[in-house]
C-alpha cells in the first residue's frame, strides 16, 4: 500500500517540453485543471501529497517519476537520459530526503529515467530505452541487490519508457499492449490486453486497489473494471502532448 505521493506543478515553459506526439503545444491553463484533479485522485486513494512549487528553468519538470525510483528500502536518483532534465535531479533529491534515510544513485556514464522502471513486490523491470542505458540499469541492479530486491533489463523497441507500455496493477494483473505482449518475461502475469487503437491507456496507476485510468479510453476502462478494479478516469490531453502519462506525474511510496 502506499501512503506518500510527490508532484510537481507544472510550469508555464512546459509548451516548450520535449514531444514526439506530434499533438500540438499544451494550453498551459488546461494542464494546470488536469493536474489539480489528478492530485485531488492521488488523495482520494488514501495518499499524503507533496506538492513542489513549478520550475520555468525545467519544462519537463512536472514529469517527476523521472527523477528517481522509490523502493520499500531505499530511494535511488537517477540521472535521466535527457540533458536537459538532468539537473531536476537535485531539488528532488532535497525533498526524498525528507522521507528516506538510505538514498543513492545512478553516476555517469549510467543513465536512466524513473519512466523506464516497473516495480512487481520486490523486483524491477528495467527498460532499455534512448533514456535509459545498460551501464544505467547495471547500476540499478546492483543497488537493489545490495538492499535484497532484484532487477532485470527489457529491451525496448518502439516506446519511449517501458512504463508506456505496460503498468503493473497487483494481483499478478499486467497492462500491455504491442511488443510487450509477446515477451517471455512477461507470459508469467495475467496480460490484460490494450489495442493499438487505445495504446496511450497502456500507462495507467495502481494505487491502493483504485487504478486511474486516462479518460476517452473506453475498452481499457471496461477491461480494467471487468477485472475487479474501481477506475477513476481522468483527463491528461495536454499532458498526452508531452509524450506525458499518469505515471509521470507522481512518484508514489
Amino acid at each position: 500500500m502506499f501512503k506518500q505521493a510527490i508532484v510537481r506543478t507544472p510550469c508555464e515553459n512546459m509548451v516548450n517540453g520535449i514531444s514526439s506526439a506530434n499533438l500540438g503545444k499544451p494550453n498551459y491553463q488546461k494542464a494546470l485543471l488536469q493536474h489539480s484533479k489528478y492530485i485531488e485522485a492521488l488523495k482520494y486513494c488514501g495518499l499524503e501529497v507533496t506538492v513542489l512549487e513549478s520550475d520555468n528553468n525545467f519544462p519537463d519538470s512536472t514529469f517527476v517519476e523521472d527523477t528517481a525510483v522509490l523502493t520499500p528500502k531505499c530511494a535511488i536518483i537517477a540521472n535521466p537520459g535527457t540533458e536537459t532534465r538532468k539537473n531536476e535531479i537535485f531539488t528532488m533529491s532535497e525533498t526524498i530526503r525528507k522521507f528516506y534515510q538510505t538514498i543513492e544513485g545512478i553516476k555517469y556514464p549510467g543513465t536512466l529515467d524513473g519512466g523506464d522502471i516497473m516495480m512487481v513486490d520486490s523486483h524491477f523491470y528495467i527498460g532499455i530505452s534512448d533514456r535509459t542505458n545498460l551501464a544505467g540499469a547495471n547500476q540499478l541492479i546492483k543497488i537493489l541487490e545490495k538492499y535484497k530486491m532484484t532487477g532485470s533489463t527489457v529491451d525496448l523497441k518502439t516506446v519511449l519508457h517501458l512504463k508506456t507500455g505496460v503498468s503493473y496493477l497487483e494481483n499478478n494483473n499486467l497492462l500491455a499492449y504491442g511488443e510487450f505482449l509477446k515477451k517471455e518475461e512477461f507470459q508469467k502475469f495475467n496480460l490484460i490486453e490494450i489495442s493499438e487503437k487505445e495504446s496511450y491507456s497502456a500507462n495507467c496507476i495502481w494505487i491502493n486497489n483504485n487504478v486511474l485510468v486516462p479518460k476517452n479510453f473506453p475498452e481499457t476502462a471496461e477491461k480494467i473494471k471487468n477485472a475487479g478494479y474501481n477506475i477513476i478516469e481522468l483527463d491528461m490531453s495536454e499532458f498526452q502532448k508531452l509524450d506525458g502519462g499518469l505515471s509521470c506525474l507522481s512518484l508514489r511510496f
